[in-house]
C-alpha cells in the first residue's frame, strides 16, 4: 500500500463506518494539498485491491473497510515472512528489532493463540527418571 492509500486507509479505519470521498479529502485537507478525484481515485484502487467495499449513495459511494488495520499488518508480516529463505533467521532479527513493549504484546498474543496452560500430567510409575538413579553415569557428568 502507498503512502497515499495509507493515508486514506487511516482514516477509514480510524471512523470505522462507511466513509465518502468528501469526508476523506476534508479531512486530508487538514495536512496536504489534495484533489477531490485524487482522493476518490484512491478510493476506487482501494476497491480494486479489495481493501474496501462500496456502496451506491445517491450519485456517489460510501466505502468501508473490509478488514482490521491490524489484519492488514499481519498480512503484510505474514508476506514479508514467507519470502524469506530462512525463516527462523527472519523471526529473530525481528526479535531484536523489538521494542520491551512490542516484545510483551508478543508474549500476550501467544498466550491468546495457545489457549489456558494445560497441567501436565503427574509423573506415573511408569515414568522413571533413571538420571538420579545411577550417580556415576555419563548423563550426570558424574563419571567415576
Amino acid at each position: 500500500m502507498g503512502e497515499l492509500e495509507d493515508a486514506v486507509m487511516t482514516r477509514v479505519w480510524k471512523w470505522n463506518r462507511p466513509v465518502t470521498v468528501r469526508e476523506v479529502l476534508e479531512d486530508l485537507q487538514q495536512e496536504r494539498s489534495i484533489a477531490y478525484t485524487t482522493v476518490m481515485t484512491v478510493l476506487d484502487n482501494l476497491h480494486q485491491k479489495g481493501w474496501v467495499r462500496r456502496e451506491a449513495e445517491g450519485r456517489a459511494y460510501r466505502y468501508e473497510a473490509v478488514s482490521t488495520r491490524a489484519a492488514y499488518a499481519a498480512a503484510l508480516m505474514n508476506d514479508a515472512w514467507s519470502q524469506s529463505d530462512n525463516p527462523a533467521a527472519a523471526l529473530v532479527a525481528f526479535f531484536g528489532m523489538m521494542s520491551d513493549e512490542q516484545r510483551r504484546a508478543l508474549r500476550d498474543a501467544v498466550r491468546i493463540v495457545q489457549g489456558p496452560e494445560t497441567p501436565e500430567p503427574p509423573a506415573t510409575d511408569t515414568a522413571v527418571d533413571t538420571s538420579r538413579e545411577n550417580p556415576g553415569s555419563a548423563s550426570d557428568g558424574g563419571g567415576r
